[in-house]
């Protein structure tokens, strides 16, 4: 590749790394710990080294990737406590959007829209497919954004950056583990289209609880990674 043929700054290097990485994380082509190798992610995004290193330096910041300056970049792994803390920070944006759905789904498009969200969810875990399981569970927090109507609520909550626990959690998971998670979404919508705003709010309350359960009840190793 011509490496003059983009610049550091070319528009859309970070939104393809970023999705390349993200989606990667999903589907466990990239798991937390690994080390990312230029050649083969300028062949695989189709960008110059000077665009990926810029975009790499960006997720860096989003807390996507940790760069070393001797041995290059690795997708962020979490320690058990960084998953915990980052659970605080996400639970009240989550229950924020839980309370604006439930108060604005005020129509049948945005009851099924919530409704195929849990079901999809629901399908997603039934099939076994890790990437499409996690693929969904994001798109309900956005389904739940959308119906409640702040588009800022998209941009503060650390979605990405939850990605990277689940995927180290879920291949931890215990089967009463991940059905008590899973019962979670079911939960939130039925309050959610029933215009429940304190019950949204207390299932989104207890699926988080639910979660931290989880996290503190896994192996130690589960949250170690590969580290740089």
């Amino acid at each position: 590749m011509n490496e003059e043929t983009e610049g550091p700054n070319s528009s859309g290097a970070v939104d393809k790394v970023a999705d390349t990485i993200i989606r990667g994380i999903r589907s466990g082509v990239f798991v937390p710990g690994q080390h990312l190798v230029e050649p083969d992610l300028m062949q695989r995004i189709g960008i110059s080294r000077g665009s990926l290193r810029e975009a790499l330096k960006h997720l860096s910041v989003a807390g996507i990737v940790t760069l070393n300056r001797f041995r290059g970049a690795y997708i962020a792994a979490l320690d058990q406590k960084t998953t915990l803390d980052l659970l605080d920070v996400l639970e009240p944006h989550a229950r924020l959007a839980a309370r604006l759905a439930a108060q604005h789904c005020d129509s049948k498009d945005k009851r099924q829209a919530i409704q195929a969200a849990v079901a999809a969810v629901e399908e997603a875990n039934r099939s076994l497919n890790r990437a499409h399981y996690l693929e969904q569970r994001r798109n309900f927090y956005t389904v739940l954004i959308d119906i409640g109507g702040n588009r800022e609520l998209e941009r503060a909550m650390p979605l990405n950056r939850a990605d990277l626990f689940r995927a180290q959690a879920e291949t931890r998971k215990t089967e009463k583990q991940r059905q008590r998670h899973l019962s979670g979404y079911a939960k939130v919508a039925k309050a959610v289209t029933e215009q429940n705003v304190a019950a949204a709010d207390r299932a989104i309350q207890s699926h988080f609880a639910g979660t931290r359960q989880t996290i503190r009840e896994m192996p130690e190793d589960s949250f170690q990674g590969i580290v740089p």
